[in-house]
C-alpha cells in the first residue's frame, strides 16, 4: 500500500492485502481449462446488492467464509481503485489478453463517458480485473452492474423499513426516529448513484437471481440460500 493510505488506516490496508492474499489463493484453486476449452470471461462471482441495514455485510463475509473466497466489500474496492500500488497488484497479473477483453468491457457497461483517472472508471476496472482473475464476493458499489450479466449470481438483500431503521439505530447509537429518515436518505442516495452511472433500468428488482428479505432469514440461512442458489446454476461444486 502506498504510505498515504497505510499511515491514515493501517487496519484497513492490512485488510486489503489480506484480501489480495485470498484473492491468490481462490485463483490458485482453479481448475485449470484444457487446451482446447475456451477460458470464461470472468471467474465464478456472488454480488451482493443491499438496502441499508439489510444485513447484506454480515452475509457477504459468512458467504465468503463458507465458499473460502475472497470478499471486496465497498471500502476494499475504495482503495485498490484508489490507491497505486493496490491497482499494480492487481493488473500486473493481467496478459495482453485480459486488457483487451478489459478495455472492450469499460466501453459497454457504463452509459456515461469518464475520463481514465475517474474514480468510476478505476472502480470498475479494479471489479472486472479481480473478477477476470479469480472467485470472489463483492458487495456494494454496483457490482453487479459491472460484471457480465451472464455470468455469476447477483443476489439483493433487504428488510422491512422498521427492522432497518432499529438496525441502523442499534449502529450508530441514535434513535430509530432519527434512523428512519436516514436510512431512507442513505437507500436514495445508493439508488441515485447507480441509476446516473448505469441507466434508469439499473434498479429494477428483476436484475437480480435471488431476492432475500431478512425479516424471515438469520445470516445463516440466507448463507444456505445463496449456496442452493449457486448450486442450481451449477457455479460450486
Amino acid at each position: 500500500m502506498s504510505s498515504g493510505m497505510s499511515s491514515r488506516t493501517p487496519g484497513l490496508a492490512q485488510a486489503v492485502e489480506q484480501q489480495m492474499r485470498n484473492w491468490e489463493l481462490a485463483r490458485a484453486q482453479r481448475p485449470v481449462p484444457a487446451e482446447d476449452a475456451s477460458a470464461p470471461e470472468v471467474a465464478d462471482f456472488v454480488t451482493i446488492a443491499r438496502t441499508v441495514a439489510s444485513g447484506g455485510g454480515e452475509i457477504a463475509r459468512a458467504l465468503g467464509t463458507r465458499l473460502r473466497w475472497p470478499v471486496f466489500d465497498r471500502e476494499l474496492l475504495d482503495v485498490m481503485s484508489s490507491d497505486d500500488r493496490a491497482r499494480r497488484a492487481i493488473y500486473e497479473r493481467l496478459d495482453e489478453r485480459d486488457v483487451s477483453w478489459l478495455e472492450a468491457m469499460l466501453r459497454s457497461v457504463m452509459v456515461t463517458t469518464f475520463q481514465r483517472e475517474a474514480y468510476l472508471h478505476k472502480l470498475t476496472r479494479t471489479v472486472l480485473s479481480l473478477a477476470r482473475k479469480g472467485p470472489g464476493v463483492f458487495l456494494g458499489r454496483a457490482a453487479d452492474l459491472m460484471l457480465p450479466r451472464d455470468r455469476g449470481l447477483r443476489v439483493y438483500v433487504t428488510a422491512s423499513e422498521k427492522r432497518r431503521a432499529r438496525a441502523f439505530a442499534l449502529r450508530t447509537n441514535i434513535t430509530e426516529a432519527l434512523a428512519a429518515p436516514e436510512v431512507e436518505r442513505i437507500d436514495r442516495e445508493r439508488a441515485d448513484f447507480r441509476r446516473h452511472h448505469f441507466g434508469d433500468t439499473a434498479n429494477e428488482l428483476t436484475r437480480y437471481d435471488l431476492v432475500i428479505v431478512m425479516d424471515h432469514f438469520d445470516t445463516e440461512h440466507a448463507v444456505e440460500l445463496i449456496c442452493a442458489a449457486l448450486r442450481a446454476r451449477g457455479i460450486t461444486h
